[in-house]
């Protein structure tokens, strides 16, 4: 029997997201995202059935590259970056099925103002919304923020088991189901009995205080993670239902996929309730030799010096300092650790240099990048999936809106021909949509249930 994959577009609110130097290619939309730019992109991938699009965001700017932030601020190296949130409701106007996956880092940010953005815009999505949980991982952002440093790697995950602590509490027990009447006749909108002040005190947040939105259509949005460090994932496994990996070889990404779901049944989890997103770009035509044409033709546009201010942020390492033909290995730090640990995981008897690290990353970042047919496109995905256990990918762009229109336009139909994608939506919020009917709320085995509403237990008399 064929496996359905489940695909979502990525893409972040600023001219280069993944690709460095592909802002300037003459068909590309990116140096101008303006809500046409994404309005556009919406109905592109609704007519595709794409499951949801996945925004991703940071905070601060890519200035561990030459000690500044010049080299990113000089290519638009994830800066400037606006909002991704915002972009929600009007990208939801335009269309019925599609999800929204937004990444918002908590690190930075009170649970109770976060909790009443989510709530609205879940509202405004109809239950379509999902919140990538990020910690951050540069310290621009935490200068921003006004702290001295970026608190570390492990103690950062700590204080994100606080804030869903909190978070659960407010989407899941402080109005009951039925606690909206809006009940004209008597002009009683809600009934106060039946909506509950949140109390909490842990090691890092404490909230006394009602939501202050009325249940959404979901209550907790659709949960992805996108950490891949072992913190990371033994966080994925107990809060996530969608996870976002990325590495260089199905050697390095089958262990971690599989890490997560036997972390997910520790937890008294359903393993098969994770749907886990593998990062791949994909440049496709209708021929291998014109797909293999249009790649070169992208990476005469690639822009080396941008490619390193985003390998610097991620990593932690300042490339300025090497020479491009200087060797790389494995530097554990408060970055991204992943990234680098999963290429000397992939091959350790090879050593990288810089040029490599830059030109391996220009298209698509970390993403695994295929090229060709719609047909080899289609069967890598499949060997993917099938080879390394994940349920689907996260599909970015090296020209957009180019790569997506060949995505839906190429690879899509082709899947559908396969039985390996979807036909039709299914109907109701984002979690009906990758669940089925019926399962728009978290099941009772995920850790936001413990919070939900609960009458009180009486003694009985003596």
């Amino acid at each position: 029997m064929t496996t359905e994959l489940l695909i979502n577009a990525f893409d972040m609110n600023c001219p280069v997201h993944l690709s460095p130097g592909l802002w300037t290619h003459p068909r590309d939309r990116s140096a101008h995202k303006d809500l046409t730019y994404w309005t556009d992109l919406a109905k592109i991938l609704e007519r595709g059935k794409i499951d949801a699009l996945f925004i991703a965001d940071v905070l601060g700017v890519y200035d561990v590259y030459a000690g500044n932030g010049d080299a990113a601020i000089r290519h638009a190296t994830q800066v400037p970056l606006n909002d991704p949130a915002l972009l929600v409701p009007v990208m939801a106007s335009v269309t019925e099925h599609l999800g929204f996956a937004v990444t918002c880092t908590l690190s930075f940010e009170p649970p109770y103002p976060f909790a009443r953005r989510v709530s609205s815009l879940d509202h405004f999505s109809n239950g379509r919304f999902g919140w990538n949980i990020v910690t951050g991982y540069l310290n621009s952002a935490a200068k921003g923020a006004g702290l001295a440093q970026l608190t570390g790697h492990d103690l950062r995950y700590e204080i994100a088991e606080d804030y869903m602590n909190v978070v659960y509490k407010l989407w899941e027990g402080s109005w009951e189901d039925d606690a909206v009447l809006r009940d004209r006749s008597s002009g009683v909108f809600a009934d106060p009995r039946k909506v509950h002040r949140v109390t909490y005190e842990g090691a890092h947040y404490r909230v006394d205080a009602v939501h202050l939105s009325e249940p959404s259509p979901q209550r907790t949005p659709f949960l992805f993670q996108a950490g891949t460090s072992g913190k990371g994932r033994a966080f994925a496994a107990q809060h996530a239902e969608g996870v976002f990996l990325t590495g260089p070889s199905r050697q390095v990404i089958a262990p971690r996929v599989a890490d997560i779901r036997a972390r997910a049944a520790a937890f008294g989890r359903d393993p098969g309730d994770i749907k886990i997103f593998l990062g791949v770009c994909i440049i496709v035509d209708k021929t291998e030799a014109a797909a293999r044409a249009k790649e070169a033709e992208y990476r005469g546009y690639v822009n080396i010096e941008g490619a390193l201010a985003l390998l610097s942020g991620w990593t932690g390492i300042n490339f300025s300092e090497y020479d491009l033909d200087d060797p790389v290995r494995y530097v554990k730090n408060d970055a991204v650790q992943s990234l680098l640990e999963g290429l000397t995981t992939a091959d350790p008897d090879k050593v990288w240099t810089v040029r490599e690290l830059a030109q391996g990353s220009a298209i698509g970042g970390p993403s695994i990048l295929i090229v060709g047919s719609a047909e080899q496109v289609a069967d890598e995905l499949q060997s993917l999936a099938r080879d390394t256990g994940v349920d689907g990918f996260n599909v970015s762009y090296a020209v957009s809106h180019d790569s997506f229109v060949d995505l839906v336009d190429l690879v899509i139909p082709e899947l559908q021909r396969r039985g390996a994608f979807k036909l039709e939506y299914r109907p109701g919020t984002l979690r009906e949509k990758i669940y089925g009917a019926g399962r728009s709320r978290l099941p009772d085995s995920h850790p936001a249930a413990a919070h939900r509403w609960r009458e009180p237990t009486r003694l009985a008399a003596e």
